[in-house]
């Protein structure tokens, strides 16, 4: 599945938007032929801040509502099941592609420190004590 309307995006300022807001969302549409119904998934989209949930998923309504109800019987049951889904505003996979593009970003994860106050960080993004001893089971934990 591809993903639609992050065209030249890098995963920082997919990362932004997403924290502003921004949601990737995916819609069903079904097509019936009187004994066999294909209830089909779309691409996934990604829904800018401030914009329409329901606006990139209103093909797949009309297609729904006019190749979905014709098979028996599972084409009105999916259609209507797909359109309160349209009308909701898709379904939501924000967590799960985001962890997918975290988890492929090279530079995803690169900062320096976490900067939590009083802890010495050592240079490690971790708070991790730099020490050469590798046996040493402490850990910086904040207080």
């Amino acid at each position: 599945m591809n993903i639609q309307n992050i065209e030249g995006l890098s995963g920082d300022q997919i990362r932004s938007l997403v924290a502003q807001g921004g949601k990737f969302v995916m819609y069903k549409y079904c097509i019936s032929v009187v004994l066999m119904t294909f209830n089909n998934p779309s691409d996934f989209h990604f829904i800018h801040p401030g914009k329409s949930r329901i606006t990139p998923g209103l093909g797949h309504l009309f297609t729904n509502l006019f190749l979905g109800w014709w098979g028996i019987p599972w084409g009105p049951v999916y259609t209507i099941g797909n359109i309160a889904t349209i009308l909701g505003g898709g379904k939501d996979y924000t967590a799960e592609i985001l962890a997918h593009i975290n988890q492929n970003d090279p530079t995803y994860g690169t900062g320096t420190s976490y900067n939590i106050p009083g802890q010495n960080n050592g240079g490690s993004p971790y708070n991790i004590p730099a020490s050469n001893n590798e046996n040493t089971n402490t850990y910086n934990i904040p207080q």
